[in-house]
């Protein structure tokens, strides 16, 4: 990677509007991090609480700064994992300590998060920009959550979340989930698709809501990244929290899926 590059990146990446939260449905708030967002859901009687993803390593201060703010002296009863890249986790196991609750993952990616093998190397080659020819440099684990990681309940149901599902959306990663709430249909996709263009630098300074595919740098299976999107938006999301990018609901996000699954392998896909 040219030297020109990596600063273009570090500059365009403290541009990014960082430190922010934005409400995105009754009880769920997401915070923006640098480039990549965490979820704040609380139960309605607001006794109990879930974080979503733990964003980029040694963040645990600014997460646990805005928990203080909205739940006060409340800790999460759980971390839910939607996936085991790098900045889902970086700051897991801090934050697992700070407040002794256990992680959440899907078992499918438990040996990315017990040290037993890495992620597949990046593609640099899959477009878009600058954060995709960046991409190898990314960490790749494996991670070392076992001593505070347990499996996600195999009924589906969210631990500390009564009204939440966790739904199996595969082909970013493997065991990757996005979560549910029936009765507004708001929903958690993690990266299973995302609402900015995460390979352009650009696009990820701008903000600037559009749906996406899942990162394609790092997506293992495209086939299955596909029908994981069409399982989501068979279920007919009213908004969209995802692991990058801005809030969206309404026509933008029902004509976004639709559009998105019409055109997914023309336009979502690496082009080799």
């Amino acid at each position: 990677m040219r030297e020109e590059t990596r600063q273009s990146l570090a500059s365009g990446l403290t541009s990014v509007r960082h430190n922010q939260t934005l409400p995105v449905a009754p009880d769920v708030t997401q915070l923006t991090l640098k480039f990549v967002n965490v979820c704040f859901i609380a139960e309605p009687s607001r006794q109990r609480w879930v974080l979503i993803d733990t964003a980029l390593p040694r963040q645990e201060s600014q997460i646990v700064a805005w928990a203080e703010r909205i739940f006060g002296n409340l800790p999460p009863a759980a971390i839910i994992l939607t996936h085991g890249h790098f900045d889902h986790v970086g700051s897991a196991m801090a934050l697992s300590r700070h407040w002794q609750v256990p992680l959440y993952a899907h078992t499918l990616e438990f040996p990315y998060l017990t040290g037993a093998k890495p992620y597949p190397p990046a593609d640099a080659s899959a477009g878009g920009g600058a954060i995709s020819q960046l991409s190898p440099i990314f960490p790749r684990g494996p991670f070392h959550l076992e001593d505070v990681l347990s499996p996600l309940p195999e009924d589906g149901s969210v631990p500390g979340l009564d009204s939440w599902r966790w739904i199996s959306t595969p082909g970013h990663t493997p065991g990757h989930v996005s979560l549910f709430r029936e009765e507004d249909r708001t929903l958690v996709a993690g990266d299973a698709f995302v609402t900015v263009q995460q390979e352009s630098l650009h696009q990820v300074v701008l903000q600037r809501a559009r749906l996406s595919g899942p990162p394609r740098y790092f997506t293992q299976d495209w086939e299955q990244a596909f029908e994981s999107i069409r399982r989501l938006a068979a279920l007919k999301p009213s908004v969209v929290t995802a692991g990058h990018g801005p809030p969206i609901g309404g026509a933008l996000l029902t004509n976004g899926l639709a559009h998105m699954i019409d055109h997914f392998h023309v336009d979502h896909m690496p082009k080799r």
